[in-house]
């Protein structure tokens, strides 16, 4: 039974969305699970602006609420939020709740509420001035605010809560360097410093792998590990700074695979499978994790770019196994039909594109001669391409994200060299400006973008540092994913129990699986297996011999198999680091 419980807690934890932390977090109290308890508490702390317009909210117990309540540790922008949550949690069953309230708004901070709103709001609400308890902490708020002298007054009702910025952070996945594939991942934090930091790495080395980011987690789809073509997938949360396999595997093995991530679910587009050049699409539901087969593109792709924009996803530019190809073409999931759009330009194979300004940008890639550091902008309104500025650097395998407003150019190969540099593209200047390298050269990479919670001081800092912070052991807080909640799993009523003595607004009724649902839960559980026995089986040395991977040496006509997981890789890797010369180059089928 214990195992199935903390199976239960682990998914949980994937499973967090403003309408139902409160339900999981009774769900870890009564069955003291204090790991997943702890991460819903921080879950509850950091979205606490979402959680209060939930129904569960609305039925909390009032000791439940009591130590919500008075955390420091609530991300509010002002104090009304709270006063106001109370307020409506009150007013859901006036007729039994108002007798609380002098007892709920002793944690209310009322001296850090707007002088006006104390005044207008809080001073003229019936069930305030009808209260004695209430009307001395009124008038406390007031006297904060017209006396110097505030050592009356306790500290706890004027300590300002911890607020919260939300920041961007880019991820570099995998990719190919001096000869292998690759499994280190880095992040850049702009607003921590000019430099990137190492973070977990892939449990495999994969090249010529697809990413994207689903409910601010990266998912990492395919690729190559240097001696075999993978259809694995895996997620890294950013929370506990891990991978982890219990994605299901795509359909397909395929490397030089485009994914774009359209309402909810993840698609893999294209890509290359060690026989032939694919023009298959699948679509990843993370509520059931499975992989389901959708409308294939009317063109065979691999190197190909897919974003989404306007409700539609966008397959760009690529290879058809036999020439770089211009054409474009999008994908309308209510009709599950692929139509052409207006082609590019240039013809490009692995380029790198992104959603900026409501336009797509496709850079870099390679034509029939050479790598490009030609760029160009596609208006989905007037359905047409126009040139932009070119880059610094040609970058084939380049990867190209939109990081907090900018746009951004990041790694790929030259003709001769890997490359760690990075260029952002200057809009007003017209013109790419070199920004900070990476830590290692990469090409065939993915990157992605998540959303970071910093604490921020009263005077604006993040951990001491303007709009910085520093990543280290101590993890920074990120945004936890937003997916329904046990979709597959029948529903029971949980009945929990206070913390401290029951009341009569127990929170009686709140739906979700509990661990005497073991059997469903055990059937759920199965299909999130951390690893899927009957993954197709990939293509391996015995036929690379006669295909050409994605990335090889031009004397091998096998991809490389050497090299040693990046896990035991460090910054003192210094084959990585130096500044070498390849003349490895991109090849198709």
């Amino acid at each position: 039974l214990q195992e199935v419980q903390d199976y239960c807690a682990e998914f949980l934890k994937s499973q967090l969305d403003p309408s139902n932390c409160l339900g999981i977090r009774a769900f870890a109290d009564t069955h003291s699970c204090r790991e997943l308890l702890k991460i819903a508490d921080k879950y509850l702390q950091n979205n606490f602006c979402d959680v209060i317009e939930s129904d569960e909210f609305l039925i909390l117990p009032i000791n439940d609420l009591i130590e919500i309540i008075s955390n420091d540790e609530l991300n509010v922008n002002n104090e009304e939020t709270v006063y106001q949550a109370v307020m409506n949690w009150i007013k859901q069953n006036e007729s039994e709740r108002k007798q609380h309230i002098g007892q709920l708004m002793y944690h209310v901070r009322l001296p850090l509420l707007d002088t006006k709103f104390l005044v207008t709001k809080v001073g003229t609400d019936p069930l305030i001035r009808h209260d004695q308890v209430c009307r001395d902490l009124l008038d406390e708020a007031k006297d904060f605010h017209l006396l110097k002298d505030k050592s009356s007054i306790q500290d706890s009702r004027i300590r300002p809560r911890k607020p919260v910025i939300i920041g961007e952070v880019l991820f570099a996945v995998g990719g190919w360097c001096s000869g292998d594939a690759i499994s280190s991942v880095e992040m850049f934090d702009p607003q921590c410093s000019n430099e990137w930091k190492m973070v977990a790495p892939l449990t495999k080395r994969r090249c010529g792998v697809g990413v994207g980011v689903l409910n601010n987690q990266i998912y990492a789809i395919g690729g190559h590990d240097g001696s075999t073509y993978l259809n694995s997938t895996e997620r890294y949360d950013p929370v506990q700074n891990q991978w982890f396999t219990d994605v299901a595997p795509t359909s397909t093995c395929r490397t030089s695979v485009g994914v774009g991530v359209l309402n909810g679910f993840l698609y893999a587009v294209g890509g290359q499978d060690g026989i032939s050049c694919l023009n298959l699409v699948d679509k990843y539901d993370p509520g059931t994790n499975r992989w389901t087969r959708v409308a294939s593109m009317t063109t065979r792709r691999l190197g190909v770019a897919v974003v989404v924009l306007n409700n539609y996803l966008y397959a760009i530019g690529g290879s058809d196994g036999t020439s770089p190809l211009n054409t474009v073409e999008k994908y309308d999931p209510k009709a599950n039909k692929w139509t052409p759009v207006a082609s590019m330009l240039t013809r490009r194979k692995h380029l790198g594109c992104a959603i900026y300004k409501n336009s797509i940008y496709s850079v870099g890639g390679r034509d029939d001669a050479s790598e490009l550091n030609s760029a160009e902008r596609y208006n989905p309104q007037t359905n047409q391409w126009q040139p932009i500025v070119s880059m610094k650097s040609r970058r084939s395998g380049v990867g190209l994200a939109v990081l907090n407003g900018c746009l951004m150019a990041i790694g790929g190969f030259d003709g001769s060299s890997y490359l760690k540099t990075c260029e952002v593209f200057d809009a007003e200047a017209n013109c790419w400006k070199i920004s900070c390298s990476m830590i290692y050269r990469r090409l065939g990479g993915g990157v992605g973008v998540v959303k970071m919670l910093k604490e921020k001081d009263k005077n604006g800092m993040v951990n001491g540092q303007k709009s910085t912070i520093t990543p280290n052991s101590s993890w920074p807080l990120f945004l936890s994913p937003v997916p329904s909640l046990l979709a597959n799993v029948p529903q029971t009523q949980l009945s929990t129990q206070n913390r401290s003595a029951n009341t009569s607004n127990s929170f009686s009724t709140v739906s979700i699986a509990t661990i005497t649902s073991s059997d469903a839960l055990i059937s759920n559980f199965n299909s999130l297996s951390t690893e899927n026995n009957s993954a197709i089986a990939s293509n391996t040395a015995s036929n690379s011999n006669q295909i050409s991977s994605l990335f090889v040496n031009p004397e091998s006509s096998s991809p490389s198999s050497t090299g040693s997981s990046i896990s035991s890789q460090s910054t003192s890797n210094h084959s990585n680091l130096t500044n070498q010369k390849s003349s490895a180059k991109l090849v198709d089928l």
